[in-house]
């Protein structure tokens, strides 16, 4: 085995064992949330002030598309196209945490929610912004990988290193999607 396939390997072990540890955090997170949903001596309730975050939800949905397109586009070793799928990638990702941001704006000034407001703003603002934080990531590392390839620095052997990161990005929007059942679906 040569030391580039090995480092491949240990590359996506390394992810697989990211993403479980990941995964555990996240499940606790959840669980939390339904445990203690609904637990709150007072108000505003979930229903009160929740609304399904529809833009924030197609942004994320859709970065997980135009990243498969920059991966395969790298491995051809079309890097402009790569790059601009990249682009678009980060955008989305970048969109969705404007979204939330926005959200937060409206919770905390016009409904009073916070994270001391009640167990449900403890909850709620943990789990979503422990979301936020790996989208965060997720968009600061895309960010370091376009500003690589604008200089030149990225080619198509580099394709299976930016799959792997690709893991981690499809992982971020599995994520949203239970994050988004329990709080926004289930929890309303």
């Amino acid at each position: 085995m040569s030391s580039a396939a090995l480092r491949d390997d240990r590359g996506r072990v390394g992810m697989l064992l990211l993403i479980l540890g990941e995964s555990s955090f996240f499940a606790i997170f959840l669980v939390a949330y339904l445990f203690y949903l609904g637990r709150s001596l007072g108000g505003p309730t979930p229903a009160d002030v929740l609304e399904f975050p529809a833009v924030g939800t197609l942004c994320l949905l859709t970065s997980s598309v135009s990243i498969v397109l920059s991966v395969r586009a790298l491995a051809r070793g079309e890097i402009a196209r790569f790059a601009a799928a990249l682009f678009a990638t980060l955008a989305l990702g970048a969109a969705f945490l404007v979204a939330t941001g926005i959200e937060w704006q409206r919770l905390i000034f016009e409904d009073g929610l916070t994270l001391r407001t009640n167990l449900f703003g403890t909850t709620y603002y943990s789990l979503v912004g422990f979301h936020a934080a790996h989208v965060t990531l997720g968009v600061l590392i895309m960010s370091l990988i376009l500003a690589l390839a604008l200089r030149g620095h990225v080619s198509s052997e580099h394709a299976e290193r930016v799959e792997v990161f690709s893991w981690y990005w499809h992982f971020v929007d599995v994520v949203w999607i239970a994050v988004l059942t329990v709080v926004y679906i289930v929890g309303v």
